[in-house]
């Protein structure tokens, strides 16, 4: 049985450098691998590897800013770093995960602020090649091909506000600080979901946006790596999110790992901009 509710676009937020700060904006525009600019730059190893605050914790420091056709990266104590949006200095692959792909290297300047700054030799910063087709997992894919960037492995993460709100209800009778939204990394973040974790019941949200419709299937619940635990204005780890998590998140589907958010994927309206406030019409039941 399914039926329908209507949401609203609460947050909307792009993470240009993978494992770097987030970046909430007003509006983005759906591309091919999700929302454009969303994890389309990447620290790698000398090896071609990625590299995330899992590692590097001190990443959670570095901001991205969009400003016409540049992206700049800010981080403390750092000059900025100015990139043009469709500039490259050569051809590299990288990996992420077990899926290796040609992409852009973005220069020495670029990489020794990466290995200045993250204290970490060999350090090259990379950019996605957007003629690449890697694909999330076809089971999860609810029949379109799911192009994604450099994210982990679906193109876009979904997260309702009830969530995050009783995450934090369960943190502070834990004798914690309340947490944002951006320690768990999402691209969209909805109001009106009526119960915690309701976007685990939900299988499309339907958008109608001024260049036409949108519809995006949630397909898979998130597990959660240790990255929700980086706080994120300082880099520092506290293991206590975790551990609070654990007590109530973990996910049958997902054998028994812990579970925050819906992993998402674009069945239409590449080209469409979906904006903060934005009306959501969600259907609950697969």
């Amino acid at each position: 049985m399914t039926n329908a509710q209507t949401l609203t676009v609460a947050e909307l937020c792009l993470h240009p450098l993978k494992s770097g700060a987030a970046l909430r904006v007003d509006r983005a525009t759906i591309s091919d691998t999700g929302l454009q600019y969303d994890r389309e730059w990447m620290v790698v190893d000398a090896d071609g590897e990625f590299v995330s605050q899992r590692e590097l914790p001190r990443m959670t420091l570095i901001k991205p800013e969009l400003r016409h056709s540049e992206l700049i990266l800010r981080a403390p104590g750092m000059l900025p770093l100015h990139l043009r949006l469709d500039g490259a200095e050569g051809e590299t692959r990288v990996r992420v995960w077990n899926d290796e792909m040609p992409a852009f290297d973005m220069g020495n300047l670029a990489a020794q602020w990466c290995q200045d700054f993250l204290g970490a030799k060999g350090l090259r910063l990379a950019a996605f090649d957007n003629e690449s087709q890697r694909r999330a997992e076809a089971r999860y894919s609810a029949g379109t091909v799911a192009l994604n960037a450099f994210s982990d492995g679906f193109p876009l993460l979904v997260l309702s506000q009830a969530s995050l709100d009783e995450f934090n209800r369960r943190l502070q009778a834990a004798g914690h600080e309340p947490v944002g939204l951006e320690r768990f990394r999402p691209n969209l973040v909805l109001a009106g979901v009526d119960t915690p974790h309701g976007e685990d019941s939900i299988s499309r949200l339907h958008l109608e946006t001024a260049e036409g419709p949108v519809e995006i299937a949630l397909t898979k619940p998130c597990p959660r790596c240790p990255i929700p635990d980086v706080e994120p204005t300082t880099g520092e780890r506290q293991p206590h999110i975790s551990d609070v998590l654990r007590t109530y998140r973990t996910h049958e589907r997902l054998g028994g790992a812990i579970a925050f958010g819906m992993n998402g994927v674009v069945v239409k309206g590449v080209g469409c901009t979906l904006k903060r406030g934005d009306a959501v019409t969600a259907t609950v039941g697969f």
